[in-house]
């Protein structure tokens, strides 16, 4: 009963491998990011930089029950503000899927978060509020 247990014998750190570390250093962005990828982001950050007060991004992917509650319950504030809805499906930008995944839906008023997963509709419409007041 009050036997402890055998411990497993040190690792001899002087027979692992050494890294060999390029000598040629580069951002990680650099490194890890494609042209492709880079174009959808940046075309994407650049319709977020240009939207309007007052738009509205959501992003989503079909079959999320999450953001059709959350489509659902915005509508009638959208309404109400005048403002514009874009809703982007995810799955068509690798840059996107890979950025939110499973995270969404996302909303964003101009280009400021607003949500994410769901929405508290009295703060929602306070940031519509505000952001039409900018």
């Amino acid at each position: 009963m009050g036997q402890s247990r055998p411990r497993p014998p040190a690792a001899d750190r002087r027979t692992l491998p050494r890294a060999r570390i390029s000598p040629e250093f580069r951002p990680v962005h650099e490194v890890f990011q494609s042209s492709a990828v880079s174009a959808t982001t940046s075309s994407e950050e650049a319709q977020l930089a240009a939207s309007g007060p007052r738009d509205v991004t959501l992003y989503s992917r079909p079959g999320c029950h999450l953001c059709e509650e959350a489509k659902a319950a915005i509508a009638p504030l959208l309404r109400e503000f005048g403002a514009a809805l874009r809703e982007v499906n995810i799955d068509e930008n690798a840059f996107l899927r890979e950025r939110y995944g499973w995270d969404i839906p996302v909303i964003f008023i101009g280009r400021h978060k607003a949500a994410k997963h769901r929405v508290d509709l009295a703060q929602f419409r306070r940031q519509l509020q505000e952001a039409g007041s900018q």
